[in-house]
């Protein structure tokens, strides 16, 4: 799955909310055609890798693994026009979901 843009973003002053979908493979979600900067990025996960198991105790052996929930997560650069998409905590893949972005009009 690419990512896909909403067809109607919501512009207030020189920002605007861009709201769309991102793939398990997608690493990053490209808004420079869109945005100059941007200022917030969120993502919602499809669903969340919740098979991860970390030690809970002070057995130390294993005999008392818990799972680790670990969504993914957005970070944006200073100044930059792309959301990066992270695997959170132990996960190694993406799920893929949603993406919401405000930022500076091009």
């Amino acid at each position: 799955m690419a990512v896909t843009i909403d067809p109607r973003p919501t512009y207030f002053g020189d920002r605007m909310v861009v709201t769309g979908t991102y793939g398990a493979s997608d690493a990053a979600i490209d808004l420079s055609s869109l945005l100059a900067s941007i200022d917030f990025a969120a993502l919602t996960p499809f669903d969340i890798v919740s098979d991860n198991r970390v030690e809970d105790g002070s057995a130390g052996d294993g005999s008392d693994l818990a799972p680790f929930i670990s969504p993914e997560f957005a970070t944006v650069a200073a100044g930059a026009t792309s959301i990066a998409v992270n695997a959170a905590g132990f996960a190694t893949t993406n799920q893929g979901g949603t993406f919401i972005a405000i930022g500076r009009r091009s």
